[in-house]
């Protein structure tokens, strides 16, 4: 009963998701105006792109106006929920307050002006942020930065960086990224309902058992790190991956190696298409069969909240890829091969 009114507000947005068709008739416009334009007759964006000149906005104005998108569901679901649905809305709460921090590290950084619009979430962000968001964005160093993130379970992280002799953004957004995962696993039992922790294990669990063996991939081919950098970049969780599979991957003396170790690795096994040429890709698959299938085993737990939010989100990353190509004129086969990995 406690989940009846939240599953059917859920069911009902969910309907309003795009599927496959509408990102293959988006990546076949011609124009990114007449991309917006089709977007505005969907109910989730129409109110949003309203008063957007296709002609000469950019991806960073249509990303920010599309996230809102997922901060008025997030405050639907929020009003609808009770007491202990809220309490993982509050721990999920950290990816934007994350991406908050994120965007004015970079802002910050490049020399650039404040550009992270918080309109129509703000009301909620400062009831449920300890944040201070105005002093954040006008900080001019990292150094005051880090000092107006004291009290909050941020300024650790980034206060530990001062040991590491010229941290890069890389390393901030590392940070923040571990914290936050670390936090969100520790956690998980918060909501206290047995169906909702197991399905969270099994989603949270591959996440970031998968975003570890990315991570370990893509240090050894893109930056040649030594095993020891590796492992600090490493969200410290285990689940079907133990200590010592990530061990054997972490010091792998080459890439074919480790392809094989991913071969023979839980999810390669699992899932016979799970290579080091389709981390991404499969990464996604994996995750949105995972949690489809936990929300429809399990209508009535918080693992549905946690579907929907996951489907919404890369939802907007698809779009997102899929205007860059119209942008670009990208062909349409091509565009869906960037589109439907995400």
């Amino acid at each position: 009963m406690s989940y009846s009114g939240l599953t059917t507000k859920i069911r009902a947005m969910q309907s309003h998701l795009l599927n496959v068709q509408n990102f293959r008739e988006i990546v076949e416009l011609s124009s990114v105006p007449q991309a917006l334009a089709y977007l505005r007759e969907k109910p989730s964006y129409g109110s949003l792109l309203g008063s957007l000149d296709g002609n000469d906005i950019h991806r960073g104005q249509i990303e920010r106006v599309l996230k809102q998108s997922i901060y008025r569901d997030y405050t639907k679901l929020y009003r609808f929920a009770n007491s202990s649905q809220r309490k993982f809305l509050d721990l999920y709460f950290g990816r934007y307050e994350v991406y908050f921090l994120k965007v004015c590290l970079t802002n910050m950084i490049d020399h650039r002006k404040p550009s992270l619009d918080l309109t129509g979430f703000e009301d909620f962000f400062d009831k449920h942020s300890k944040l201070n968001l105005e002093a954040l964005e006008a900080s001019d160093t990292i150094e005051e930065f880090i000092g107006n993130l004291k009290g909050s379970v941020y300024y650790q992280p980034l206060a530990n960086l001062g040991n590491v002799q010229n941290p890069t953004l890389f390393d901030y957004e590392m940070a923040l990224d571990l914290n936050y995962f670390r936090r969100l696993w520790e956690n998980r039992t918060v909501i206290r309902e047995k169906q909702g922790i197991k399905g969270l294990t099994k989603a949270l669990g591959a996440k970031m058992d998968m975003l570890n063996i990315q991570w370990i991939y893509r240090c050894k081919k893109y930056y040649h790190m030594t095993s020891a950098d590796i492992y600090a970049l490493l969200i410290p969780v285990n689940y079907q991956m133990n200590s010592r599979k990530i061990q054997e991957m972490v010091e792998a003396d080459s890439l074919e190696t480790l392809d094989g170790l991913i071969r023979k690795s839980y999810y390669g096994r699992h899932y016979q298409e799970f290579t080091e040429k389709t981390l991404e890709s499969l990464y996604a698959e994996i995750m949105k069969h995972i949690l489809s299938t936990e929300s429809r085993q399990h209508p009535y737990s918080v693992t549905t909240i946690y579907s929907y939010l996951y489907h919404k989100e890369h939802e907007v990353d698809r779009i997102i890829i899929a205007l860059e190509c119209v942008r670009y004129r990208i062909a349409p086969d091509e565009a869906m091969k960037r589109v439907v990995c995400r």
